[in-house]
């Protein structure tokens, strides 16, 4: 009986070593066809990222950092102008218009003369 048992178990080994086997061999190819797959799939969608003409990363911080230091820039000179302007000090278009009546009454009182 107990070569008997020792028989049977021998082939209950042998078949699920086999199985053991085969589902480990599946499991590998399932992987790699998983692999290949993700792989095809990447480089089709970079394909079709290249054709949208997208801009990189890096370049749309560059241009983003250009941006923030103007906006900055503007906003100093707006503060500067106020501040002139509240200090009583003359925009150029007044200005201007002050030197041109002074040069104005100047022809004039050398006409009269």
């Amino acid at each position: 009986m107990t070569a008997e048992r020792n028989g049977l178990m021998q082939t209950d080994n042998r078949l699920l070593d086999d199985l053991a086997r085969l589902a480990s061999g599946a499991l590998g190819a399932a992987a790699a066809a998983r692999e290949e797959f993700e792989a095809a799939l990447k480089a089709a969608f970079r394909r079709w990222l290249s054709e949208l003409d997208l801009v990189t990363r890096d370049e749309f911080e560059a241009v983003r950092t250009l941006a923030e230091n103007a906006m900055e820039k503007a906003a100093a000179l707006e503060e500067r102008l106020a501040a002139l302007e509240a200090a009583g000090g003359k925009t150029r278009k007044t200005a201007g218009k002050s030197t041109s009546a002074r040069a104005t009454r100047g022809r004039g009182a050398a006409k009269k003369n």
